[in-house]
């Protein structure tokens, strides 16, 4: 039988491709590419098997979509329903412009998954992504499109659905983001949310600690802890111990020069108090790059009363990348690797926590994501 094997999953502009370790995590070898020329936003896989995998593709005529895989990535097939509106009788209605998100539901479920889409919206499978149905308690709530804002005022990758969290502790507990929006919570599996954003900052609209409107760009739970919540926000850097219902701004203890803008967050998988960040430029410079040039990591071991630089390995100067909100992950191993793609289609990888990098592939097409996994 062969031996579990860690994975790293790379979702690009251009397609996807997985990069196996060896037991030591020192050398990789890397498939050809998957579903080559189409838009990957996401590909995960399922830790409650180590074998299925899916793929949030925007893949030439059948456009947005799910595809999967059962046999570890060997072969791929659409989903029979992916995500999709249902028209009105005139065949007006809302369509899928991407599929942004995906995660694995409860270990207590073992075949459901939740999607997170453009136009904000959130899709459940119960049949390991074969499926897909809209959770009527988000889609349909009534003051969906109050939630959304102004449609005319979105970022410029679209207004995306994010950081689906399912609470290890209670399958019908939900977190999510989204862009334009916020942080909202359901307690019934998807059939009720409020807004989960006191504390956090929005410093482009003109009301103070309004309730919804609002731009997360990652939220994580700890694994070790989890009644604690990080998320690197438009806004800042932030914590949230429950059942407190006000956020943090612990990104205030970041350097100055520096700021507290990013999109990517990894929280330690066995400590609480350690997570990292990856820091961009925050100001008008659209899209963004990292700061001044110096492309660097920040992690915090105190919960975010402090924070360290990490650059040991990063170009020094004129390397104008940033990382986005799914392209920085780790691998459970001890002590902890990490990996970021960036938007010039590089790898970068330490295996000591973030305290050196050092380049796993280049010449990638701009990033999307990355994942860590252990394939059976």
């Amino acid at each position: 039988m062969a031996k579990a094997q860690l994975v790293l999953l790379v979702g690009t502009r251009k397609g996807a491709w997985i990069y196996r370790a060896d037991s030591a995590r020192k050398t990789w070898r890397v498939s050809a590419p998957i579903q080559f020329g189409n838009v990957i936003q996401h590909l995960v896989l399922d830790p409650r098997d180590n074998r299925t995998l899916l793929m949030a593709a925007s893949a030439g005529h059948l456009g947005p979509t799910v595809l999967r895989s059962s046999d570890g990535g060997k072969s791929w097939k659409e989903a029979k329903t992916p995500p999709r509106f249902e028209k009105s009788a005139d065949g007006k209605g809302e369509s899928i412009k991407n599929v942004f998100w995906l995660t694995p539901g409860h270990a207590s479920r073992p075949k459901q998954w939740y999607a997170g889409c453009s136009p904000h919206s959130l899709w459940r499978s119960d049949d390991a992504g074969e499926t897909w149905t809209g959770v009527d308690g988000f889609n349909k709530h009534p003051r969906r499109d109050e939630w959304r804002g102004d449609p005319n005022n979105n970022p410029p990758d679209n207004p995306n659905t994010h950081s689906i969290i399912v609470d290890p502790r209670d399958p019908r507990h939900l977190y999510m983001g989204f862009s334009t929006a916020g942080i909202f919570e359901s307690t019934d599996e998807g059939a009720s949310w409020k807004a989960l954003c006191k504390g956090v900052a929005a410093d482009f609209l003109p009301v103070k600690d309004p309730e919804f409107g609002h731009d997360p760009h990652c939220i994580r739970i700890c694994p070790s802890n989890p009644d604690r919540l990080y998320h690197q926000n438009h806004c800042g850097i932030y914590r949230i111990d429950r059942p407190a219902d006000t956020w943090t701004r612990i990104g205030d203890n970041m350097p100055k020069a520096i700021g507290d803008i990013g999109f990517p967050m990894v929280v330690h998988p066995r400590s609480a108090d350690v997570a990292w960040v990856f820091p961009m430029d925050g100001s008008s410079v659209w899209p963004r790059t990292s700061v001044g040039g110096k492309p660097a990591a920040y992690v915090t071991r105190d919960a975010g009363k402090s924070w360290k630089r990490l650059d040991k390995g990063f170009p020094k100067v004129n390397a104008w990348w940033t990382v986005k909100r799914q392209a920085m992950c780790h691998d459970g191993g001890d002590p902890l690797g990490l990996c970021v793609g960036t938007t010039q289609g590089e790898i970068w990888r330490s295996r000591d926590e973030g305290k050196s990098w050092a380049l796993l592939a280049r010449d990638l097409p701009h990033i999307y994501s990355v994942e860590c996994g252990t394939l059976a």
